[in-house]
């Protein structure tokens, strides 16, 4: 469940938006470069500080301007892809995941070191380091480590812009299944109708920091 009223002052741009969502779905947020979607969903990571509104996910505040309640970053159980990954050079695939899994007890999870190796199709590269990885193979680790954060939200920002068609339309499945495999709503930042095609449940359109217009989308295709 997302419950999200945010107000923020950016330079010329003023970002007012609201949207709620009771179910588990793919949000996508588009428009063109300055819209705010980007701003959006660094105010619920924490990394942005709005001026005002609130950010529920899943009955939990983690920001209420009234009631003063701003978590930090990494108290609010969410876990963030960027476009380029990050991956931390100097371990292992199987390092950088189980570093998604260091605050999180195994008795707490429901997302299993097997369950996102299988599922993003990752096993063969385990022992290899990033700079021996390919575009995609180096975006499905990230989601890797960030699904083992067992985050109540995953937030992806234009997570495959960098990569090339063959690429993304290699990685593009597993992403569609996020929802349906570990009920994790996602937050998903794109400019491209393609990807809103292949994964998106509902649609927000943004212009000028104000949403333009939102939607049910067809949904993705199964399979």
């Amino acid at each position: 469940m997302l419950d999200i009223k945010l107000e923020k002052k950016l330079g010329k741009c003023f970002i007012n938006v609201a949207f709620k969502s009771d179910v588990t779905e793919v949000i996508a947020l588009f428009g063109p470069s300055g819209a705010g979607k980007t701003s959006v969903i660094n105010m619920v990571a924490g990394l942005v500080r709005p001026d005002a509104g609130h950010i529920t996910v899943n009955h939990r505040n983690l920001f209420d301007s009234n009631a003063k309640i701003n978590l930090p970053p990494e108290k609010r159980n969410i876990g963030y892809i960027f476009q380029d990954g990050r991956l931390f050079p100097h371990l292992s695939v199987r390092s950088n995941l189980a570093y998604g899994m260091r605050n999180t007890s195994t008795s707490e999870s429901s997302i299993t070191f097997h369950q996102v190796v299988e599922l993003l199709g990752i096993g063969q590269l385990l022992d290899r380091r990033p700079s021996r990885l390919s575009g995609g193979e180096k975006q499905r680790v990230a989601i890797g480590r960030a699904l083992l954060t067992n985050p109540d939200l995953l937030l992806m920002d234009e997570p495959f812009a960098s990569l090339d068609q063959p690429r993304k339309a290699e990685i593009l499945p597993f992403v569609s299944r996020l929802c349906t495999e570990f009920e994790i709503p996602v937050l998903y930042v794109t400019h491209s109708l393609e990807e809103i095609s292949r994964l998106a449940d509902t649609l927000i359109v943004m212009d000028s920091g104000k949403i333009a217009s939102t939607g049910q989308t067809a949904g993705p295709p199964n399979g």
